[in-house]
């Protein structure tokens, strides 16, 4: 194998409103739980099953974090792009835990938010990785490129 993968997609619902935690040395991590459902109509029964997988989110890219804090709440709809990653840490009895989490860092995370704001539109907003502008000022996203492709093309 020339190399490996480690990339985790998510598109669910905000279980909580984020949590923010600051660090001694003044960086942050905004946490998110998201609820993934897979739905299916049992063939026994005809009865309609649902499964749901809760997923603890951590986001470590300060811009996107920002982002989350600001639009996210409990029901939020969101899609992530992460890596997921292990960390081990003691309980309050000094036992090894271990948890797994997914994790958005700065240039390998994103982030589109999935809800209409205000309920108008139906716009997405995508935060992430790359050619992330600072973050929407006086509550309203960076202006997206323009779309207008005038030029005469000769084939």
């Amino acid at each position: 194998m020339a190399g490996s993968i480690n990339k985790v997609i998510l598109i669910g619902r905000l279980g909580a409103d984020p949590e923010t935690r600051t660090f001694q040395n003044g960086g942050k991590v905004v946490n998110l739980r998201v609820a993934t459902s897979e739905r299916w109509k049992d063939r026994n029964t005809g009865e309609q099953q649902e499964r749901t997988q809760w997923h603890s989110v951590a986001i470590f890219n300060e811009p996107v974090g920002r982002i989350a804090e600001q639009y996210l709440r409990k029901g939020s709809q969101v899609y992530l792009e992460g890596q997921l990653e292990t960390r081990k840490w003691q309980d309050q009895s000094g036992q090894d835990r271990y948890s797994t989490e997914v994790v958005l860092r700065p240039y390998t995370g994103n982030m589109t938010l999935l809800d209409s704001r205000g309920g108008g539109g139906g716009q997405n907003d995508s935060y992430g990785s790359m050619g992330y502008d600072s973050g929407p000022s006086q509550g309203s996203p960076a202006p997206a490129p323009s779309r207008d492709y005038d030029d005469e093309i000769p084939f």
